[in-house]
Formats: C-alpha cells, structure tokens, sequence
C-alpha cells in the first residue's frame, strides 16, 4: 500500500504552472477525433482496404481504432503517409470488451439498420458510441442527448424566428438538428438516451430510419425534402433499468440491430483499464501522483463484489441497488489520487476509501448502507485474515457509519 508522502522536494505536488501556458484554451473532456487525432490520420494512411461510402476508414481499420491494435505496431509502407506520421504505430486499446462485438456493430452501421447499445449504466456505451463516429465519419459532434424536455425539434429542425417573420420560411431561416446535418453529410448521428425521450419524439425516427430522408413541409421543392447520403446512419444508446425510461415501440425496436453491452469480464483487464483512465483524468488536471496498485486491487474487487452480487470465493453479497460501474471506480481512484496530491500530509489514501465508496454506494435506497456494512462484516472481515490491506479497510468500518 502507498506510503504517506514526506514534505521533500519529491513530493507528487501537482505542477500548476503548466496550467497558465499559451492562449491556447483547454477543453476539459476533448472529442475522441481529439485526443486519437494522430492515430487516426495514421491509421487512414495505412488502410488499404475497401471503404464503403461515405467512411473515412474501412471497416476493419475501425475495428482496430477502438480495440487496438493488440499491442503489435502498424507499419506505413514507403511513401504511404505524410511527413507527420510516424513509419510505425501501435494503436491502443480504448474499449475493453469482445472484439466481435465490435465488428458486429461495424457490420451494422454500414447497412440499413440503426445500431442501438443497451445494458446498465456506466458500462461505456457512450463512449463506443463516440469512438465509432470518430472511426466511421471522422467527428462524434453529431449527437442529440435525449431527455424528458427532448421535443421533436432535437430530431428534426427548428427555425431562427427572427429571420422566419421577416424572411418567410427559407434556407435562411432554417436550423438544422444534428440529424438532419448528418443526413446532409452523410455521417454518423449519436442519440444518447433515447428511452429518456416520450415516445412520440422517439416515433420521429422512424421515418428517417426508414425512408433516409427528412421532409420539410414549409420548403417546396427539392429543398423541402434532405436526402440521406451515403455514410449515414444512427447509433442510439439506452439504459434499460433507470427509472423514468420511455418503452420504445416495436416499430422503432425493428430498425435497430441491438448490442448489450456488459461489465468487463476480467478482474485484471478491469484493473487496468481502471488505472488507464484515472491516470488520463488526474494527468489532466496537472496532477502526477500514481495510484496506487494494491489500492487499485481492492477498489475494483470491492465494485466486483457488489456488482455481482457473489465473490471470487463464492461468497454471497447482497447488492445494493445502486451500480457499481466501471465509470464510478476510475472516478474514485482520480479523486484518491487528486487527494494525496493536493493534502498529502493528512491520510493515507486507503483510508479514503469507506467514505467514497459509501458515497457511491448511498444515493437511491437508505438501506444500501446497511448492506455495505454487511459486506464489511462478512467478506472483509474474511479477506483480513490473510491481508493487511484488507486488515486496514476492517479497522475503516467507523468511516462509514458517519
């Protein structure tokens, strides 16, 4: 387990000068065609494969951008990229999961079919959602963040009314929603959450996914009705078991190919994607402090444990009802790390753990924490026979009754 940082000149004091740098502004959370920008362009170089129309890379060169390239670099022949790019490149892996599953909803997005992501929540379905836009048409931009306030406008177009009253409806006076700019462009569209939409927003995607075209009854003509071109399609992300959701209609099921999108299967795959990200997020905020291995180890074997209901022992668990994803492990980890950067003489950062896990843990059902300690006076009290780590979070059992 980490030390305690001493007061020396090696302390993980985060570098807050490179904060004030160049005009330049920062963007807290950059698209992924952003921060995979050079992986792209070299993985366009390199691919030589057929395109269907309208992508920027074909489908297997898309596969390799979100599962990578399993750790062997990708070579340009000579004269195959530009000055920029390096001869060679192992491109990494962002999403930890089944590569067919991948290649499956590759397959879809370059048919007829919507490609639509289910399972709980924090499971990345975003975040694949994103990285198959970035893939396909070079930008995610394109997204429609679906709600209870979401209106029909969100999906279609709306108009600029100062320009409508003194123009009339025209070209001038017309804004475009994303799905009708993807239409026009011939580029990926991102609904995220469509069953949080009312069923009568969600029914507006059937015409579009049915006839790839958005009609316009206040324009005549040709300019009244936006035909998809080639490179279009939607990707739709649902998380089934929130409260509030809309059910959709078996008309509008029937244009999706769905995919569910599960918790990562390997405790170590998740360990490691868990150190990737928090790493990536406290680097971010100019914070160089590691995490810690042994920490990370019992943070992700603890979610395991509550997620699934049952250990790696075969020890049953009562679960709570809030979900321990992926996502709220990477966030407990950046916040220890951000801690023992910024106040590194007040706690070791295992003993951080209880209150933010309780945190997570405490949001819906005032039982849940009931069950936390109940997962203390079983399955911890049990593992710190044999660990000291595991010793230390039993001696944290007070943090939680706080």
């Amino acid at each position: 387990m980490a030390k305690r940082a001493s007061k020396n000149e090696d302390s993980p004091v985060p570098n807050l000068s490179s904060a004030v740098e160049t005009n330049v502004p920062r963007k807290q959370s950059p698209p992924a065609e952003e921060r995979y920008a050079q992986e792209l362009e070299f993985l366009r170089a390199w691919d030589s494969a057929r395109r269907p129309d309208g992508w920027t890379l074909s489908p297997q060169a898309v596969v390799a951008f979100v599962c990578g390239s399993r750790n062997e670099p990708l070579r340009l022949a000579k004269g195959q990229g530009g000055t920029n790019l390096p001869e060679s490149l192992v491109i990494s892996e962002k999403f930890v999961g089944d590569r067919s599953l991948i290649e499956r909803c590759v397959v879809t997005l370059a048919g007829e079919r919507g490609l639509m992501l289910v399972g709980e929540p924090g499971t990345a379905k975003s975040m694949l959602s994103e990285l198959l836009a970035a893939g396909i048409s070079g930008t995610s931009s394109l997204t429609i963040q679906g709600t209870a306030g979401s209106t029909e406008e969100h999906l279609r177009y709306s108009w600029n009314y100062a320009v409508l009253l003194a123009q009339g409806p025209g070209e001038a006076a017309l804004v475009p929603s994303p799905m009708m700019t993807g239409m026009r462009l011939g580029q990926i569209v991102r609904v995220e959450e469509v069953t949080r939409c009312l069923p009568e927003v969600q029914d507006a995607l059937i015409s579009q996914m049915s006839e790839r075209r958005l009609m316009i009854p206040e324009l005549q003509g040709e300019i009244g009705s936006v035909f998809a071109r080639p490179g279009f399609n939607i990707i739709a992300t649902a998380n089934l078991r929130d409260k509030g959701v809309s059910e959709m209609s078996a008309a509008l099921k029937r244009r999706f190919n769905f995919e569910v999108i599960a918790p990562i299967a390997e405790h170590h795959r998740e360990v490691d994607l868990v150190r990737r990200q928090a790493t990536a997020l406290l680097q971010a905020s100019n914070v160089q402090t590691p995490v810690d291995d042994g920490l990370l180890d019992i943070l992700v074997t603890a979610f395991r444990d509550l997620r699934e209901g049952r250990t790696a022992e075969g020890w049953l668990v009562e679960k709570p009802g809030s979900v321990m994803s992926t996502a709220e492990a990477v966030a407990i980890a950046a916040s220890i790390g951000r801690q023992a950067a910024y106040f590194p003489s007040q706690k070791d950062p295992l003993s951080l753990l209880p209150g933010l896990l309780l945190g997570t843990v405490l949001k819906d059902d005032a039982q849940d924490r009931a069950r936390l300690l109940a997962y203390w006076d079983s399955v911890v009290k049990r593992r710190a026979e044999g660990s000291r780590n595991w010793q230390r979070l039993l001696e944290l059992r007070r943090e939680l009754m706080q």
